[in-house]
C-alpha cells in the first residue's frame, strides 16, 4: 500500500496514502467548475478551490479533516467543507491574503461534506482551526461520538482507508497494480 500502485477505479498512479476531497460543499447546486480565489464575490453564489458562497448567505471554507493511520507516519486527510460565519469567512479571506490571525484562533461551523463510506455527518457542528500561510484549515467535529469523529481521535487501519478509498472510487487489489 506504501509503494507506487496504479488504481483500478480510477486508472491513476497513487504513491502510498493519498488524500481526498470533494470540490464543493455538499449544498453547492451552481456549475461544478470553480473560479479562481481572486474573483471572490461575496453576494450571489461563488465557488473556487478553496472558498463558497452561496445567495450571499451561506459561507464556506475548504478544510482538511485528518485521520491518523495506524502504524503508519503519513495521516490520511479529507478535504472537507464548512460554513463559518461571514465575519469569521472574511478574515479568513484576508489571512489568504497575508493578513495575520490570532495563534489561537479556532471557529465554529457546520460540517458540509459527506465523506463516504461514513454515516452523514451534514450540517453537524465542527470547529475550524485556520493554518498559517495558504494551508487549508483543519476541521473536527464537535460530536465526539459520530464515527468520523471517532476516526479523527482513534486513527483507522490500513484496511479501513482501502475501505475508504473504495467507497470513493479508488480501488487497491483487483484491477490494481503495485510498481
Amino acid at each position: 500500500m506504501l509503494e507506487r500502485w496504479h488504481c483500478g477505479g480510477c486508472g491513476l498512479e497513487h504513491d502510498g496514502i493519498f488524500h481526498l476531497g470533494l470540490p464543493a460543499p455538499y449544498h453547492w447546486r451552481g456549475p461544478a467548475e470553480p473560479e479562481p480565489n481572486e474573483a471572490l464575490r461575496m453576494e450571489g453564489d461563488f465557488l473556487s478551490d478553496d472558498l463558497c458562497v452561496i445567495a450571499g448567505e451561506d459561507y464556506f471554507v475548504r478544510g482538511v479533516l485528518e485521520i491518523p493511520v495506524r502504524g503508519h507516519h503519513d495521516s490520511f486527510g479529507f478535504g472537507s467543507w464548512s460554513t463559518l460565519s461571514r465575519s469569521n469567512f472574511e478574515l479568513y479571506v484576508a489571512s489568504m491574503n497575508g493578513a495575520l490571525l490570532d495563534d489561537d484562533a479556532i471557529w465554529t461551523g457546520w460540517f458540509a461534506t459527506w465523506p463516504k463510506p461514513f454515516p452523514s455527518p451534514i450540517n453537524q457542528p465542527c470547529w475550524v482551526e485556520p493554518q498559517p500561510g495558504r494551508l487549508r484549515p483543519l476541521i473536527w467535529l464537535e460530536d465526539e461520538t459520530h464515527p468520523l469523529a471517532v476516526a479523527q481521535r482513534e486513527g483507522i487501519t490500513i484496511e479501513r482507508l482501502i475501505e475508504i478509498y473504495a467507497a470513493n472510487g479508488h480501488r487497491f487489489g483487483a484491477g490494481a497494480k503495485p510498481h
